[in-house]
């Protein structure tokens, strides 16, 4: 199975990056033989994807240095690069290639320390590989002055070095920075075709397929998820009744609390499922030993705290982000209320509450919804401004109230 199929309704990037990775794989080529590279080559080392959420920014990245580092002997008999079968296909995959180096992260930003240490790796000649690939999945959580760090290695590559960035949008890069990539966009793929890969590739039942792709407009991941897990489903249908629970500030006041509450009860549970097993390793790592009644070596405390304040940073971030989910589906129910409102033809996302939606469509007009949208952009702002998420979603759920 080629790397590509995993790229869901990106038939035009796809067919640039196959291009692309056709010229690499001649130019190395013509590097091992000695000879002279080709002139004209639509491979060049540096890439940004951009595209809104869920449309596989990360994915055609992972695809195309799968295909970069291809091994297999078809290439030689004029098969294309990324047959998804060869060790070097396989390893770029799923994250262990000595020369693909796949960095995400659950902080909040990506700081100059991180960058500098990508940077010296990207110096290096490949391993065992055809190029050395860095794969930054989160290109707009730079701070600036890892952002200038970064600018310096794209600049001046290192011969066999690709850089692939992946950012929602341009403006999320520096301007220096998106200058010296070539920029591929990603659309929202269709719903249709989110739902075939779900059946296709993860056994799901054609109607729960159908039905999360349409709840999630495209979103693949977030599709996934609400079709495989049943807690997912069960927090998104408590999201979809807060409209229905503002009608006075008492109920205004408790859904924002909920709301909060279980954001937070969400970066609580990823908390212990990682930030255990961290410590532990690092105690292991620093020499705390069981018999000395798991007392740390002098000079370690500074390690622990640093670790302690990074697994805090990540919480906030995990509770962000979950608060942000929320804020899409709101944002989704409102969309549908508003599409009802104005007579619209376009496909109705939440259609298991189809009467929920009545409800409010026949309550209100389309200004008033406009207003909500806006209540809830507003709030999503707010907390990207690091405002309390209980003062922030208050303030949205007081706005949804008045309309």
């Amino acid at each position: 199975m080629p790397v590509w199929d995993d790229l869901v309704g990106q038939e035009r990037v796809q067919t640039q990056l196959a291009a692309a990775a056709r010229d690499a794989d001649a130019l190395v080529t013509a590097i091992s033989a000695g000879t002279e590279a080709p002139a004209a080559s639509k491979m060049t080392h540096a890439w940004l994807f951009t595209g809104p959420p869920g449309s596989g920014r990360s994915t055609a990245a992972r695809a195309f240095a799968a295909a970069l580092q291809c091994t297999s002997p078809d290439r030689a008999l004029g098969g294309e690069p990324g047959c998804g079968f060869c060790e070097g296909c396989h390893t770029t995959l799923i994250g262990t290639h000595a020369d693909v180096e796949i960095v995400r992260t659950d902080l909040l930003s990506i700081g100059v320390k991180e960058t500098r240490d990508l940077v010296r790796r990207a110096q290096l000649s490949p391993a065992v590989g055809r190029w050395q690939v860095i794969v930054l999945e989160d290109a707009d959580r730079l701070t600036e002055g890892a952002g200038n760090v970064l600018l310096k290695a794209v600049e001046e590559p290192a011969p066999r070095t690709v850089w692939l960035l992946c950012a929602p949008s341009l403006e999320d890069v520096l301007p220096t920075i998106r200058s010296r990539c070539r920029h591929l966009t990603l659309r929202t793929p269709p719903v249709a075709a989110v739902a075939d890969v779900l059946v296709r590739r993860d056994g799901i039942e054609p109607a729960v397929a159908a039905a999360a792709a349409r709840a999630t407009q495209g979103h693949i991941g977030r599709a996934r998820r609400l079709a495989t897990d049943e807690a997912a489903r069960t927090r998104r249908a408590s999201v979809l009744r807060l409209p229905l629970r503002v009608d006075d500030v008492g109920g205004c006041l408790k859904a924002a609390q909920e709301l909060v509450d279980a954001a937070a009860e969400d970066a609580k549970q990823v908390a212990e499922e990682v930030d255990t097993k961290e410590t532990e390793e690092l105690r292991a790592a620093l020499g705390a030993a069981a018999g000395t009644g798991g007392r740390m070596p002098r000079g370690t405390a500074g390690v622990m705290k640093e670790l302690e304040d990074r697994q805090k940073r990540r919480r906030t971030r995990t509770q962000r982000d979950s608060l942000d989910l929320a804020l899409t589906d709101l944002t989704g129910f409102y969309r549908d209320v508003l599409a009802l409102q104005l007579g619209s033809s376009v496909a109705i996302a939440n259609e298991e509450i189809r009467p929920d939606l009545d409800r409010i469509a026949r309550e209100s007009g389309p200004e008033r919804t406009l207003r909500r949208i806006e209540a809830i952009i507003a709030c999503r702002e707010a907390l990207d401004r690091n405002v309390a998420p209980l003062l922030a979603v208050e303030a949205m759920t007081m706005s949804l109230r008045a309309g």
